[in-house]
Order: C-alpha cells, then sequence, then structure tokens
C-alpha cells in the first residue's frame, strides 16, 4: 500500500468512527475483500472503536487486525445486553478469523421430544429445527443415561418410529409389538392408550428434563395418598413405586439447597490459548444443567471478556430466564432484570466452588487428553511454565543440577544429573570424584565439580544448559555462579532447592540476591522440581555408597602383597567380609586358599588389626 493509499483508508475509516453513535451496539472490521474478520460489541461504539485507532497496540496480534480493518460497519440495540446476544450470534455465523472461537459441541448429546402426534423421547447428537424439543447438550453422559432411564421407569412411552397419526390408528395398521407385552408401552398404536393420558406423561417427562422433579415428587405423593385414603392400593402402589423412583433420582442428583431456586452459576478457568467456561443452572435446589465448553482465544481477551461472552452463549443455548446469575468476580455488564452476585459465603458460595471444581477437572482432563495424543506437548507446557515462573530468556530444555556427598569429608563425590525437555537423560549423567578438596567443605567441592565440568565443555564446545540447580540454599547458588560468571564468563541462569527440617523440598530460589519463587508444592512444576533434586541426591548416594564399599573392602586386602584377585574374589564369596576373613582362623582360610596364602593373609591382617 503506497502512502497516499494508505493516507486515503486512514481518512475513510476516520470518518465512519467520529461519526459512530455513543450508543450500545455492535461492530464488525472487514479486510480487503469484504470479509468479517472481527466481530465485538460496545456500551459506547464511537469510544470503543475510536480506541482501536487512537493508539499504539502493544499486542501484536491486536496490531495486526488493525493493519487489515478496510471498512467499518456497526448495528445500533436498546441495552448491553442486546449487544451481547448479537455479538454471539454474528460470532456463530461469521466466524471471524481474530474472536474467539467456540470448541464445536455436535460430539454432545441432547434429549429430544419429537413434535409428533405420539412424541417420542430420545437422546440424539443431531439438531432438526422442525418444532421438536431440545434438552441438553449433556457433557456428562452418566447424568444423562439416568435422566432417560428414570422416564422410562417412570411413563411407558413408545420406541417405535411408526407414524402413528390419527388415520392410521383407527385404519388397524398397527400390531403390538414386544415392547406392549412387556409393559413398556401402553399401546397407543393400537388406541389402548388415549392421546391425552399420553401426552401427560410427556409433559412431566418434559418437566423432569427441566430439573423440575420436586413439584412432580410432591404431586405424586399427594395423588399417592388420595388413592389410600380411598382404599384404592393397588392404583397407590402403582404410583408408590414411580414416587420412590423419582425420590432415589433426586437424592442422587447434586442437591444444593431447597431455597435456591431458578439460578445461573459461571465460573471460567484459563491455560494461556485456551479458556474453559463452566455452566450450572439450579432449580429447586437441584442442579439440573451442568455444562463445560472451550474458547480459542484469538486476541488476548481478558477473563472478563470470554465469561461475558459465555454468559450469553449458555443463556441463549439453555433459554435461561434466571434472574441472578452467580459469577466468580464482578463483570461489566448489564442485563435487565438480572442480578450479578459474587458470593463471599454460604450456599451460593458452595455453588461457586462446585463450578470451580468442575471447570479445573474439565481442564485437566483436557490437558491429559492432548498430552497423550502428543506426549511432548506436557514437557513443552513444563518448560514454558518453568520459563514463566523465573523469567528466563530460553525455554529450559536442558537443566543440569548439582550434589555432594561424602562422610566427615572421607570418599568425597559429586553427581550431576542432565534432564532434557523435562524427561532424564541418564546417558548424559557424571560421577565425579572430588580431587582437590580435603575434609567436609561442601562450597569448596561444588566450586570444583562446576569448575571441571564447565570449563570442559567450554573448551570442547559443547552444549552448555538452559538452567542450572543446586542441590542447596542461598549458599550453594553464590559458589556456582563465582565459578559460572566470575571465573568462566558463561551466562546460564542459575537456581536453587532448598529444604525444610523434615529434610523435604520446600523452596524454589532463583537470582541474585535469591528470592523466593511463589509456587504451590502440589503443582506440576515444582513436582518435576522435586523430582529433579531427588534423583541428583539418590545418584550422589549411589555413586558414594559404591565407592565407600570399595574404599573397605579393597584397603585391606589389595595392599597384601602375593594376594591376587582370584584369591581376593574366592575369600569375600566364602566369608562374605574383611572382618570376616580377619577372625577366620588359620585352618579355615587353608582349608579354601591353601596354607601358604593362608598364613600370609593371618600375618598381614592380624598386624593391621
Amino acid at each position: 500500500m503506497t502512502s497516499e493509499e494508505k493516507e486515503k483508508l486512514d481518512s475513510y475509516l476516520k470518518g465512519i468512527v467520529l461519526n459512530l453513535p455513543d450508543s450500545p451496539g455492535c461492530y464488525q472490521y472487514l479486510n480487503e475483500s469484504g470479509e468479517i474478520i472481527y466481530v465485538g460489541k460496545a456500551k459506547n461504539l464511537k469510544r470503543r472503536v475510536y480506541s482501536y485507532f487512537s493508539k499504539d497496540h502493544q499486542s501484536r496480534k491486536t496490531a495486526m487486525l488493525v493493519s487489515k480493518i478496510r471498512d467499518i460497519r456497526y448495528v445500533v440495540v436498546n441495552t448491553e445486553e442486546d449487544a451481547l446476544l448479537l455479538e454471539n450470534n454474528l460470532i456463530k455465523r461469521y466466524k471471524p478469523h481474530y474472536n474467539v472461537l467456540l470448541k464445536d459441541d455436535k460430539t454432545y448429546p441432547s434429549v429430544c421430544v419429537t413434535n409428533e402426534y405420539f412424541p417420542r423421547i430420545f437422546k440424539t447428537r443431531q439438531i432438526i429445527r422442525n418444532g421438536s424439543a431440545y434438552f441438553g447438550p449433556y457433557s456428562h453422559f452418566p447424568t444423562l443415561n439416568a435422566l432417560l432411564e428414570l422416564i422410562k421407569n417412570l411413563y411407558p412411552l413408545r420406541t417405535c418410529h411408526l407414524a402413528l397419526t390419527p388415520e392410521n390408528i383407527r385404519a388397524g395398521k398397527f400390531n403390538v409389538c414386544l415392547e406392549y407385552h412387556i409393559k413398556n408401552c401402553k399401546g397407543p398404536c393400537i388406541g389402548a392408550q388415549s392421546r391425552d393420558e399420553y401426552l401427560r406423561s410427556i409433559q412431566e417427562a418434559k418437566e423432569i428434563l427441566k430439573g423440575n422433579t420436586a413439584e412432580i415428587s410432591r404431586n405424586l405423593l399427594q395423588e399417592m395418598q388420595k388413592l389410600a385414603s380411598e382404599m384404592r392400593f393397588e392404583e397407590a402402589q402403582v404410583i408408590k413405586r414411580k414416587y420412590d423412583l423419582l425420590e432415589n433420582y433426586r437424592s442422587k442428583s447434586e442437591v444444593v439447597s431447597n431455597i435456591l431456586h431458578n439460578i445461573d452459576v459461571f465460573s471460567i478457568e484459563d491455560d494461556g490459548n485456551t479458556a474453559y467456561v463452566n455452566y450450572l443452572h439450579v432449580t429447586n435446589g437441584s442442579i439440573n444443567q451442568a455444562f463445560t465448553f472451550e474458547y480459542k482465544k484469538r486476541m488476548n481477551e481478558t477473563p472478563e471478556e470470554l465469561l461475558t461472552l459465555g454468559i450469553a452463549e449458555m443463556r441463549e443455548r439453555y433459554k435461561s430466564r434466571s434472574r441472578e446469575i452467580i459469577v466468580p468476580f464482578p463483570i461489566n455488564v448489564e442485563m435487565e432484570g438480572v442480578t450479578f452476585t459474587v458470593p463471599q459465603r454460604g450456599d451460593k458460595k458452595k455453588l461457586l466452588e462446585l463450578s470451580v471444581l468442575n471447570v479445573k477437572q474439565y481442564k485437566l482432563d483436557r490437558l491429559k487428553q492432548a498430552e497423550k495424543l502428543n506426549p511432548e506437548q506436557k514437557s513443552v507446557r513444563l518448560m514454558k511454565e518453568i520459563q514463566n515462573a523465573l523469567h528466563l530468556e530460553k525455554l529450559p530444555v536442558r537443566i543440569e543440577c548439582f550434589d555432594n556427598s561424602n562422610i566427615s569429608g572421607t570418599d568425597a563425590v559429586a553427581a550431576c544429573v542432565v534432564f532434557k525437555k523435562c524427561k532424564p537423560s541418564k546417558a548424559d549423567y557424571r560421577k565425579y570424584n572430588i580431587k582437590t578438596v580435603s575434609g567436609p567443605d561442601d562450597y569448596a567441592s561444588m566450586k570444583e565439580v562446576v569448575r571441571r565440568r564447565y570449563s570442559r565443555i567450554a573448551e570442547e564446545q559443547g552444549e552448555l544448559p538452559d538452567l542450572i540447580i543446586t542441590d542447596g540454599g542461598r549458599g550453594q547458588m553464590e559458589v556456582v555462579r563465582e565459578v559460572i560468571e566470575d571465573e568462566l564468563g558463561l551466562r546460564i541462569p542459575i537456581a536453587g532447592l532448598a529444604k525444610d527440617d523434615r529434610h523435604r523440598t520446600n523452596e524454589l530460589l532463583f537470582g541474585f540476591p535469591p528470592v523466593v519463587i511463589g509456587m504451590k508444592t502440589d503443582s506440576p512444576v515444582f513436582r518435576l522440581m522435586t523430582q529433579i533434586q531427588d534423583e541428583v541426591h539418590r545418584f550422589a548416594i549411589t555413586f558414594h555408597r559404591d565407592k565407600r564399599s570399595k574404599h573397605q573392602t579393597t584397603s585391606a586386602l589389595d595392599r597384601i602383597k602375593g594376594i591376587g584377585e582370584k584369591t581376593k574374589t574366592q575369600l569375600l564369596k566364602k566369608f562374605k567380609s574383611v572382618k570376616r576373613i580377619r577372625e577366620a582362623s588359620y585352618e579355615e582360610l587353608a582349608a579354601e586358599i591353601g596354607p601358604s596364602k593362608a598364613k600370609i593373609i593371618q600375618e598381614n591382617l592380624l598386624s593391621e588389626a
């Protein structure tokens, strides 16, 4: 685009923006092909759209969107609620490139009540707009199946696909099937059941699907008591069976509080690129709708923006007319006759906590599914979390951790373990014998090992780590920094893992001076850090034990002239330890290795003792 064309475009867009009304409405941005690339809502159209063109945008995505705008359309509405609903409909209709993408929910089944002379009730994944009523979708299949099973047991409705029109029934075109004989159907196909009676069952089934189980239960109880008072006990027993079935279902459903009625509850979780919104609907104290869905973020949308969009989507989908909506934080939107509540305590707070629990579980399940399909995704997510927590310049693909091990300075060793993409790379593990330090000096030992390792890697132009972790606190971090930065002139981030009095990892330290990084001890990142620390500790301890064991067995036998490896192995196999060899009699030793060698062994071992 030439400067003249750009100036002409800016003038054209500016003219539209300056003439926008100060009213609620929806705006649409179009690209050079006339395609809608973004839809937004506003309480004040002029102010909102003007903000896109009045400043430089820090967000790269927003700047990219603005650079592609070639035309602006808008629709004025009466209220902010109307703008919200219109925005939701336009996004679903046009699917603009820069708007959040609602994950397709066609995989979730709904319950259909058909628009027929004798309606049928069944679950389906297809929504056909032919006058049939749909309830759902249901993301929790056990709930759906339990509802259908309850309706089947309460009301013997037909399951066939016959065209049960009045004309066909009068003409006697049908015969009863097995369902009639096993009392799962009352035979409307042959006129054995009237349409009025059948439709009463359908209406009650609809009320159950809407969640109005309490009212039906009360009606059944009253009818049962009335029949019993009239001595019609067999009929009362039939009603009692239905009443028990319904009460059993209600006891297993989530009953919150009998005083809570017709309330919507929303919560939201965010993992960077995707937002998860949970919706619960409460009727007569019971949760009769529960659904969680995803938004794929496109423009760094805030949780408030996404939650507002989710509220519009769910209320339209489920035809909710609730006058109260419970949300986790205040949102800047107004709906006529609707109160937004951020509860602090009580039953409403418990409802919100239940919604949060559901959305977190859904998010966890989705992450697990994604990680099964792409195992590396989990590693990348963990590395990004570490990068964000420590503000690293690049992903910590290679992490190295050090630990020392000695007993009062004897048999001093150190170990280095390497994790690549958050997985142990055992081929890169290294063991070190401490050579220049005498006595129990962990700081000096750490300096020696770090110096030896990274000076060699630097000389050989090997692969340096993206992050070094010390198994210790501030002191260990400082001595590592002195070697890495002051002596070798390298730039490698250094972190430290500190332990509490019970020798359990409880702090992640980073920076100079070191500060504690706020991180939950049950988070995946902290568990990874603990795994790294446990692994380097295990590796160092194992090496130290092996060296100490070898030292103890070789110190006495290997220095004896005339006793070779074969004789030593033979003695240890027989007597198990140097102590037992020393305690053995001359006759026992001679029987095993001969008199001459037995004499040498006794003379040398007894002189050492």
